[in-house]
């Protein structure tokens, strides 16, 4: 997990209940050929989908928007505790894997930390996801902060897409 001093400023939380048992969820969550149908903003397509699940492993993905640009992510797990929680250290990307920043927002943080915990309910999951900016400028910081109402919606459109694949892996 960070350090304290890694991380400044509020996290992003977001939670949603899916109606899965959580060892499902974690399966799509964790393997390729399930986050290639879900994973992403609505109407973006994954070309490009790479699971290495351990610490120091990666997931890297490539995906196109639905007027043709291509944009990447990496996420560098710290650490896995199946089927309850992923940690990780995620940022914008190349194709080979190389760190980049925010391709629309140049003050983007460069690195932020993840996690996402799956939480049985019963036969449902209680899917929780945090982030936060990894040793952020004063800038990145603010710029992060300001655009949680838009993470709020990219991944509740994530999260829909979710909702619509799990029924279909059972």
């Amino acid at each position: 997990m960070a350090a304290a001093s890694e991380t400044v400023g509020k996290e992003f939380v977001i939670e949603r209940v899916f109606d899965a048992p959580r060892d499902l969820v974690w399966e799509a969550f964790t393997r390729a050929e399930h986050l290639k149908h879900w994973w992403g903003p609505k109407g973006f397509k994954i070309f490009h989908c790479q699971i290495d699940l351990r610490p120091g492993g990666i997931f890297h993905y490539g995906m196109q928007s639905p007027t043709g640009n291509e944009m990447w992510g990496k996420w560098i797990f710290r650490e896995i505790v199946r089927p309850e929680r992923l940690a990780y250290a995620f940022s914008f990307s190349d194709k080979d894997g190389g760190l980049t920043r925010h391709p629309m927002a140049p003050t983007w943080p460069a690195e932020m930390l993840g996690t996402t915990t799956f939480i049985a309910q019963g036969g449902k999951t209680l899917l929780r996801n945090t982030a936060s900016a990894l040793n952020p400028t004063e800038e990145e910081r603010e710029t992060f902060e300001a655009g949680f109402a838009g993470m709020d919606a990219g991944f509740n459109a994530t999260w829909d897409q979710l909702a619509t694949y799990l029924p279909k892996m059972a």
